[in-house]
């Protein structure tokens, strides 16, 4: 992959964690403040790529980035089991068994990918 390719590539990644990550308009500057001090990855460096700045990105960033996204997109599956958890509690005629175990399988994949970014990063 080329370094113009990760550029694209990390700065998709970096606009979802900020859509993800923010609580509404005016919160994207707080949110990749978040996702700067959550993951070590420099805000400026953030920024060029989400707006398209960035014309290349090396590829310890890109590998840093990608891991970030492994992991945030992680938090959210466990966030989506607990509430269908809450769902399940509140109405126990509910069948969401295959969604759950969708979602663990989701969860289990972003595992292994995060495992295999790690032994990549270093």
């Amino acid at each position: 992959m080329s370094s113009v390719d990760m550029a694209q590539e990390a700065g998709g990644f970096v606009r979802k964690m900020i859509a993800r990550e923010s609580m509404g308009w005016g919160d994207q500057s707080e949110a990749q403040r978040r996702l700067e001090t959550r993951y070590g990855l420099p805000f400026w460096s953030l920024e060029h790529l989400r707006t398209g700045k960035a014309k290349s990105c090396e590829t310890s960033l890109y590998m840093r980035i990608k891991s970030a996204f492994i992991d945030h997109c992680g938090k959210q599956a466990a966030a989506l089991l607990r509430e269908a958890e809450i769902a399940r509690k509140a109405n126990p005629d509910v069948h969401l068994d295959d969604i759950e175990d969708q979602i663990r399988a989701l969860a289990a994949k972003l595992e292994a990918a995060k495992a295999h970014s790690k032994r990549k990063v270093r």
